[in-house]
């Protein structure tokens, strides 16, 4: 939106003068809060409904999914209109070229030149305070080339400790102090521990999972396909800014595809997470219906509930249904029991992969 430049500078007196200060804390009325926030731009979608402007994202997958690959293909799109620096402490400088490089042809993939890569330099690697410096140099880094948008692959070179409570908690109140003070926009790409494909992936799955999901803006996840080894499928599984979209009834399927020099996911459909799970043994189901019934009788909700357990609210709906059936467990809060349809699938959505 267009700014009058003395409507904005009369702004910004009126909401000093209306704000108190006492230590770290930053204090208004309610009323001024939401109309100081109402005078700057609502934030825009850095990529597609996983990502806004301003957040602080994680994204995660197990080992060997293509989380690095997708991380710079989220990279490139972004580059293409703003600077982005990519902080890649997994790749060598040849590791990425032939990831990127035609095989047959030896053409490189050419990148947007707003994509700067930043590596971490072995003769300058200092041991000593390495969270402190690494997040420093980040800092000043993106200063230098002008970047409101970083991606980290990943996090465990920045945090040593992140499957450590205390100190991935510690490490993430940084990076939130410096998303605030700039209003930056920052990824973080994460392992996971190795998991089950019988399993539909949950806030569970991210190493120091607790303390580091609680933290974070957004977060969504690479999952792999008992269909196809080629397949991958992508999950949301926590949102701020935009909408939840691709849960588990609605998960953006992909293939890994190498077109060129161009290594990347190509989008193939949108689908059901279990759809690409191996088949539960009876075992397994009872464990977790009995795991709904026990969330149900603490009166939590269908949608808390398919979001601590990681499966689909539909899934969640049936699984109620059932037991209220045999007649063992009360409804659930009357707000959300009366919703027994799946999130939808976005009518005429495009494609998330051009």
């Amino acid at each position: 939106m267009e700014i009058d430049p003395i409507k904005a500078i009369t702004q910004e007196i009126e909401s000093a003068a209306a704000t108190d200060y006492v230590g770290m804390l930053t204090i208004k009325t309610a009323n001024r809060t939401l109309h100081d926030a109402k005078c700057r731009p609502d934030p825009d979608p850095l990529y597609k409904d996983l990502w806004y402007e301003g957040e602080v994202c994680c994204l995660f997958s197990d080992s060997n999914l293509g989380k690095s690959i997708y991380a710079v293909q989220i990279a490139e799109e972004i580059a293409y209109t703003r600077n982005v620096l990519l902080v890649d402490c997994e790749l060598s400088d040849k590791q990425f070229q032939l990831r990127y490089t035609d095989k047959e042809t030896g053409v490189l993939h050419k990148f947007p030149e707003k994509l700067f890569r930043a590596e971490i330099n072995p003769m300058r690697f200092e041991v000593k305070d390495y969270e402190d410096k690494i997040l420093k140099h980040i800092e000043e880094a993106m200063h230098k080339f002008d970047c409101r948008v970083a991606i980290i692959d990943n996090l465990t070179y920045l945090c040593n400790g992140s499957d450590k409570s205390d100190e991935a908690g510690s490490f993430m109140m940084k990076l939130m102090h410096i998303k605030k003070m700039y209003g930056w926009s920052l990824m973080v790409v994460a392992h996971t521990p190795k998991r089950s494909l019988n399993t539909p992936i949950s806030r569970n799955d991210l190493a120091g999972s607790s303390r580091l999901f609680n933290f974070f803006d957004c977060v969504f996840a690479i999952g792999n396909s008992a269909l196809n080894k080629s397949l991958r499928y992508i999950k949301q599984l926590k949102v701020r800014a935009g909408e939840f979209r691709y849960g588990a009834d609605n998960v953006i399927v992909c293939e890994v595809d190498k077109t060129g020099g161009y290594l990347h996911f190509t989008f193939k459909e949108y689908g059901s997470e279990y759809e690409h799970l191996r088949d539960r043994s009876q075992e397994d189901t009872t464990v977790r219906d009995e795991s709904v019934k026990a969330l149900l009788d603490k009166g939590r909700s269908y949608r808390q509930i398919a979001e601590e357990l990681g499966i689909g609210k539909s899934t969640v709906c049936d699984i109620a249904r059932r037991i209220k059936q045999q007649g063992v467990v009360r409804p659930a809060a009357d707000a959300d029991a009366s919703d027994t349809s799946a999130d939808p699938v976005l009518a005429g959505a495009k494609e998330l992969f051009d």
